[in-house]
C-alpha cells in the first residue's frame, strides 16, 4: 500500500506486539488493522475499559500486514542484549539529565507566565482604587451638611489565588529502541518463511488457519474493517470502516473447506444470532485447491 510504511511488530512468545504508538496509528490509519489493546493507563490501572500499549495482533493481522510487505517480524527477546553496568549508568544519567531540563524549561515558562498575570493583576487593582476613590470623592461632593458621616468601603481587594504545587508532563523514553544494546536489525524477518524458519512463528500451520488467513485476507482486500467476533459466535465481526466510527455489519465464521459439512442447527443458531444482534451472519468457505473464499450469508426471517 502507497505511503504505508513497514512496521516493526516485535514477537515474543509466537504473539506479535506493537509497543509505539506511532506505529499503532500507523497500522490503523494507513494499513486498516485494529489490534487489541492490552495495556492499562498510569494511574488508572485498576479500571479494564479504556486501555493502552502495547497493542497485540491476532495471527491473521500479523500474516496479513508481513505478507503485504506492510511490517516485518523481529525476535524481540534476541533483540536485547545485556547491556553493561557502565552503560546502564550512563543511560540513568541521561534520562535524569533529560527530564531536569524539562523540568527547568517548564518552571522558567511557568514563571514568565506568572509574572504576567502578576502584572495583569496589579495593574487591575489600580483601576479598582482609582475607580473607588473617584465613586468616594463623588459620594462626598454631593453629602449634605445635615447629613451624618458617610462611611467609605475600603476598595475591593481581589482574592488570591490558593497556592498549588505546579505540575508538569515529563515526556521519558517510552521504549527500548534507542538503547544501545536493542539490535533489532539482526533479527528482524521480512517473510512468515523466514520467521518460521527461525522458530519465532509458528502461524498458519494448518489448513484451518490457512483458511482463516485466506478469509481475512480476502475481506481486507474489499475495504472491511476486522475484530474479534468470539463474543457474537463467529470468527470475526465485519466492519465497513474503523470500528471507531462504525458498527459492524456481518459476523464471518470461516469454513476451511467447501466439503465440511454444517449442521442446520448451526445454520439457525448463527441466523437467530447475527439477526438479534442486528448483523448477517457470513459463512466463509475457503477453496484451497481454487484458491478462492466463497461467501453464503444468512439472515433469520418471520413467515406469516
Amino acid at each position: 500500500m502507497e505511503g504505508c510504511r513497514r512496521v516493526p511488530l516485535l514477537v515474543s512468545n509466537r504473539k506479535a506486539y506493537v509497543w509505539n504508538v506511532d506505529d499503532i496509528a500507523v497500522i490503523r490509519t494507513e494499513c486498516r488493522v485494529c489490534g487489541t489493546l492490552l495495556g492499562t493507563l498510569p494511574h488508572l490501572s485498576q479500571q479494564n475499559a479504556f486501555l493502552g500499549v502495547p497493542l497485540v495482533l491476532q495471527p491473521e493481522e500479523a500474516v496479513l500486514l508481513v505478507d503485504k510487505e506492510l511490517a516485518v517480524l523481529i525476535d524481540d527477546p534476541a533483540a536485547h542484549s545485556s547491556p553493561e553496568l557502565v552503560a546502564l549508568e550512563r543511560w540513568n544519567s541521561e534520562w535524569k539529565e533529560l527530564i531536569q531540563k524539562q523540568i527547568s524549561a517548564l518552571e522558567a515558562k511557568d514563571a514568565r507566565d506568572h509574572s504576567k498575570d502578576r502584572s495583569t493583576s496589579e495593574k487591575a487593582q489600580q483601576k479598582r482604587e482609582q475607580r473607588e476613590a473617584r465613586r468616594a470623592a463623588a459620594i462626598a461632593n454631593k453629602i449634605d451638611t445635615d447629613a451624618g458621616p458617610v462611611a467609605v468601603k475600603d476598595p475591593i481587594q481581589a482574592p488570591r489565588p490558593p497556592q498549588t504545587v505546579p505540575a508538569y508532563t515529563i515526556v521519558v523514553p517510552g521504549t527500548s529502541t534507542s538503547f544501545s544494546w536493542y539490535t533489532p536489525a539482526p533479527h528482524t524477518y521480512t517473510t512468515i518463511q523466514a520467521a518460521k524458519d527461525a522458530g519465532i512463528w509458528s502461524y498458519p500451520s494448518d489448513l484451518t488457519e490457512r483458511a482463516k488467513c485466506a478469509v481475512f485476507r480476502d475481506l481486507w482486500d474489499k475495504g472491511y474493517y476486522m475484530g474479534g467476533g468470539l463474543k457474537f459466535g463467529g470468527d470475526y465481526l465485519v466492519y465497513p470502516g474503523d470500528p471507531l466510527r462504525y458498527h459492524s455489519h456481518f459476523t464471518a465464521t470461516v469454513i476451511e473447506s467447501p466439503n465440511k459439512t454444517v449442521m442446520p442447527m448451526e445454520v439457525v443458531a448463527h441466523g437467530r444470532l447475527g439477526t438479534a444482534t442486528r448483523k448477517t451472519h457470513l459463512f466463509c468457505t475457503w477453496d484451497e485447491k481454487a484458491g478462492k473464499v466463497s461467501y453464503v450469508s444468512i439472515e433469520w426471517a418471520g413467515f406469516g
